[in-house]
């Protein structure tokens, strides 16, 4: 598997601190990693990838779900464990202080994380 540098680039400089990225580059397209705010920071960042998680999770559920691998009582748990993962992910966001778009990882060409 080849990696192509150009997405690699493109990766590095969204991942990069604050002060590292290019001024152009919008906010929410950057981590704060501010050593003054370090809880935020890192609470952006752990639920950034917590979110990630989520939606794969989702999809995967969504394909299963069409697969029709999964009986209704087992849609039903999924769909409300579903529910109840997004609601705690919501909370902890507010906790943090931090608003929707924070969360909203920018991963180069496959596009925004939702």
């Amino acid at each position: 598997m080849r990696v192509e540098s150009e997405s690699m680039t493109q990766f590095a400089q969204v991942m990069h601190p604050v002060e590292i990225c290019p001024p152009e580059a919008p906010v929410h397209a950057r981590l704060n990693l501010d050593p003054e705010n370090v809880k935020n920071g890192l609470g952006q960042l752990v639920l950034t990838l917590v979110r990630l998680l989520h939606e794969l999770l989702e999809r995967q559920a969504l394909r299963r779900i069409d697969a029709g691998s999964l009986s209704d009582e087992q849609v039903e748990r999924l769909g409300l464990t579903l529910m109840r993962q997004a609601e705690e992910i919501d909370r902890l966001r507010k906790e943090f202080g931090l608003e929707e778009q924070d969360l909203n990882l920018d991963l180069g060409p496959l596009g925004r994380l939702f």
